[in-house]
């Protein structure tokens, strides 16, 4: 994301959005329900119809292994990921990755292409400049103008290319680093989705950090409740409820991540054209998409994009979103056409 960069654990974070799964008229769903947690991440899957066959231990012990699977291919505090391998690397030839992590990054690349560079995974050296990097303890230091413009130098997802077969990455200055933060947890949901797949699940819901990938219907039989955060700073609320049905759904916000110097808000979402953090509005932003990670990165190019322009790219683009800004009076709310689809009313 632009910035978003550090989510998750790891840093993503942006994003956030506290989702939690609503219950209808007060009835507990039944299913199959595991959680963990990787790294700094929880995680949480409720299956709908649970394999006879595999136990529940053999399900969460594969869950676990998959969550640390992809940490390993993506995960920047990590110094012997795949990616931590090739941000290290210093040649300009082609670096060798699996093929799971250049399909990512391809797609991260389509997407900052797209957004005109609003969205963009090599802003890494910003985040930490700024402080927002996960392993980072201090978020209160504004930095100076030479350092900024000295840091941006090595921004620019024009910078990356990657090949899919064989898949490889490569970059044009040794100090270019790759930040995926942004798709961290959309990533990890969607090869947790696949993994139950591949043990004949086809009914589920997966959260990761907030970010969401549903399959089939809930254990109530009707399509998966969930709920959107009042993107407020102390405390948890529900601002709205929707339903999904084979799809994937993540928020991107600005309340969780943010420090205030000399009266001025700095949230961690960086606009790479500037080196600076945004200064919208705009409080947070839901997308709904086909899987997981494309709702993920879609919700950090939005969110730094601004509500003006964000909903403009959003209906250009057709792309389910909801936001949510801030105002004199509170907050004020608009969707697209195709989110608004998804509404539970009244909720």
């Amino acid at each position: 994301m632009l910035l978003n960069i550090m989510k998750g654990v790891s840093i993503l974070a942006v994003v956030l959005g506290f989702l939690l799964t609503l219950s209808a008229c007060g009835k507990q769903p039944q299913g199959l329900h595991l959680e963990g947690m990787q790294g700094t991440a929880l995680w949480h899957v409720t299956i709908t119809d649970a394999p006879v066959a595999v136990s529940g231990d053999e399900l969460q012990s594969g869950l676990e292994k998959t969550m640390a699977a992809s940490n390993k291919l993506i995960a920047t505090w990590d110094q012997d990921s795949e990616i931590s391998r090739f941000n290290q690397y210093q040649g300009g030839d082609w670096f060798a990755v699996s093929a799971d992590l250049a399909k990512l990054v391809d797609t991260t690349l389509q997407i900052s292409a797209q957004s005109g560079g609003v969205y963009d995974v090599t802003v890494g050296p910003l985040i930490k400049l700024w402080g927002f990097a996960s392993h980072d303890s201090a978020k209160d230091v504004v930095p100076g103008q030479a350092e900024i413009d000295a840091t941006r130098a090595k921004v620019g997802y024009q910078k990356l290319q990657v090949r899919l077969d064989p898949p490889a990455l490569r970059k044009s200055r040794p100090d270019v680093l790759v930040e995926l933060a942004s798709v961290a947890d959309g990533f990890a949901a969607d090869q947790v989705g696949l993994y139950l797949e591949s043990r004949g699940v086809k009914q589920y819901m997966v959260e990761v950090a907030g970010e969401i990938r549903t399959r089939g219907l809930s254990p109530r039989g009707d399509d998966w409740r969930i709920a959107i955060e009042k993107p407020i700073e102390e405390g948890q609320a529900v601002q709205q409820g929707i339903e999904l049905k084979d799809a994937g759904l993540a928020t991107s916000g600005d309340y969780r991540n943010y420090f205030i110097q000399g009266g001025k808000r700095y949230s961690h979402t960086i606009d790479p054209a500037t080196g600076y953090p945004v200064t919208y509005n705009l409080a947070s932003v839901s997308v709904l998409a086909a899987n997981a990670t494309l709702a993920d990165a879609y919700a950090t190019t939005l969110m730094a994009s601004g509500e003006e322009k964000g909903k403009a790219f959003a209906e250009q683009h057709g792309i389910s979103a909801y936001f949510i800004w801030r105002t004199d009076q509170g907050f004020a709310t608009d969707e697209t056409a195709g989110f608004k689809q998804a509404m539970i009313a009244g909720e």
